[in-house]
């Protein structure tokens, strides 16, 4: 299946907009235990009831997905065409991509019934770069919201969902049900960030204005991957915790993550959020790190730190490729002479399921070292890999479509070049 069954159920939409959802929680780790079990009737029973149970549209489309999926790998098409229609016709459910990749529809996809829904499906995507699609009115509703909350305090949580949440696009939806969780805990963490949000207002409603600047990058990836999709830009604002995502609906860029400017009151921030959120001159490049993260529904299923890593460095190096700058270039400016020492640690661990040590690590403060040095090594392995191509086309298109790690790593040949 698509790497987003086993890792996606890491943030579970298991949120729903308007409530907590402790009993879906339950339903939804459950399921996922008996799908790594590979009992798939109880784990898409357990993920069907938990669609039953919430109400916000996204969260139920997408746990019908994951239920037609288990049913799929179980080979029970009845209940999963059941499933998968009620996402597609009735809930929106529009991740083509996800769909044509997922192995455990193998059996199902020569029906007139498969064909019927792929071609129902009108994905967001477009194969043409030149119809690039930038989309801010999240990040302008959450201004108005804002200016409201200043004036009536007491209410923040209610005027943000009223004005903020439950106006959002799709892409808005999906980020606060995988980045935002709740809305209390929201407030809270702009209650104690004042400063900084009150001095980055001007650069968040610009980040709509440079369409002309992505846009060259996403005729370079065409150039170099003409198989390459196009997805629609969304900006929004969370909380200091995700500077960019991928959806079925697009890219979606955490635009407060990526506004550091020498005018950004950061004196409520932590340590962590000095060093991590990205200035607006870098955002073309953290757009060009999320295209690449959107053309990687090709790869194989794995839960090893590797392969957590060569994601994210293909993202940085295949970005790098087609924007002229690698989304983290402080990580390349640190790892510089110490190639042997950071490998040497990445080796230990490569083939365990320990990605949480290497990437999005922030919270494992240390003084002495970056968080998310898994993007440093993945980056090395693909550009090794690419640099002894003699078919730059081709060997994009092998990282893109990686089915073992482990091989891919050994052709690379990084680990002779840093022992």
């Amino acid at each position: 299946m698509k790497f987003k069954i086993s890792f996606g159920l890491a943030f579970l939409f298991i949120f729903n907009i308007s409530f907590s959802q402790s009993s879906v929680d339950s339903l939804m780790r459950l399921g996922n235990k008996f799908y790594k079990q590979k009992d798939f009737d109880k784990a898409a029973s357990l993920w069907e009831q938990g669609a039953l149970l919430v109400e916000n549209k996204l969260s139920k489309n997408t746990n019908y997905s994951y239920a037609a999926s288990a049913y799929a790998s179980a080979k029970d098409s009845t209940n999963s065409f059941r499933c998968l229609e009620l996402a597609v016709y009735k809930l929106g459910f529009n991740d083509l991509p996800s769909l044509k990749n997922d192995n455990s529809y193998e059996f199902m996809k020569s029906s007139n019934r498969w064909k019927k829904i792929i071609k129902f499906i009108k994905p967001t995507y477009t194969t043409d770069p030149n119809k690039l699609k930038i989309i801010d009115i999240d990040v302008r509703n959450f201004w108005k919201a804002y200016d409201l909350v200043e004036k009536d305090s007491l209410n923040a949580e209610k005027i943000y969902m009223d004005n903020y949440i439950n106006k959002g696009t799709m892409a808005l939806q999906y980020y606060y049900i995988n980045k935002i969780y709740n809305i209390n805990n929201f407030v809270y963490m702009h209650n104690i960030r004042k400063r900084y949000y009150a001095t980055i207002r001007k650069n968040t409603l610009k980040a709509g204005q440079l369409k002309s600047i992505y846009q060259k990058s996403f005729v370079k990836l065409k150039q170099i991957y003409p198989q390459a999709i196009f997805p629609p830009v969304y900006f929004v604002i969370g909380k200091l915790r995700s500077a960019g995502t991928t959806s079925s609906e697009g890219l979606i860029l955490g635009i407060d993550q990526a506004v550091m400017s020498p005018s950004a009151d950061t004196t409520e921030l932590s340590h962590w959020e000095k060093a991590n959120i990205s200035t607006f001159e870098n955002l073309p490049y953290t757009v060009a790190h999320e295209l690449i993260h959107f053309q990687q529904d090709g790869m194989a299923s794995d839960t090893t730190l590797l392969k957590g890593a060569i994601l994210e460095g293909m993202a940085d190096f295949i970005g790098e490729l087609i924007s002229g700058k690698s989304a983290n270039e402080s990580l390349l400016i640190y790892g510089k002479g110490k190639e042997k020492e950071i490998w040497a640690d990445f080796k230990k661990e490569m083939y365990l399921n320990r990605a949480y040590n290497w990437i999005g690590n922030g919270e494992q403060k240390d003084f002495d070292k970056p968080s998310d040095l898994g993007y440093w090594v993945g980056y090395q392995i693909c550009k090794a890999y690419y640099e002894q191509a003699k078919d730059k086309k081709k060997a994009i298109y092998e990282m893109l479509h990686i089915k073992d790690y482990k091989k891919f790593l050994e052709q690379s040949k990084l680990d002779e070049k840093l022992r």
